[in-house]
């Protein structure tokens, strides 16, 4: 039987989400679990990417590499990834796990008043 995901309202304004204590390096598991609300179920996505080995608690070669970013390098690098941009063009929003293009930004700006 599936079970359903446990989907965390976020009330406009707060912050205080349960991943974010999960933001830095090495802690990939911890932080996908809180996002999915179920440790088996986030143990089973990073076996499904080959972030993980079949036993569920050793990381492969590119799982220690992404376990070994913060989740802002993740970001940046799923969207440089998708873009073909450099991830440096990319500012990271911590609230809702986002980036944007840094350089459209600027350059949209540039002309204004």
């Amino acid at each position: 039987m599936v079970q359903p995901l446990r989907v965390q309202k976020i009330e406009k304004g707060n912050t205080s989400m349960a991943t974010q204590k999960f933001m830095g390096s090495g802690h990939l598991l911890e932080r996908l679990s809180a996002q999915v609300g179920n440790r088996k179920l986030a143990i089973g996505i990073l076996q499904k990417r080959g972030h993980l080995k079949a036993d569920g608690k050793t990381y492969t070669k590119e799982g220690m590499k992404r376990n070994a970013m913060t989740a802002e390098e993740r970001a940046k690098d799923r969207a440089s990834k998708y873009t073909g941009r450099p991830a440096q063009d990319f500012k990271y929003n911590s609230r809702t796990n986002t980036v944007r293009n840094e350089r459209r930004l600027l350059q949209k700006g540039k002309g204004s008043i």
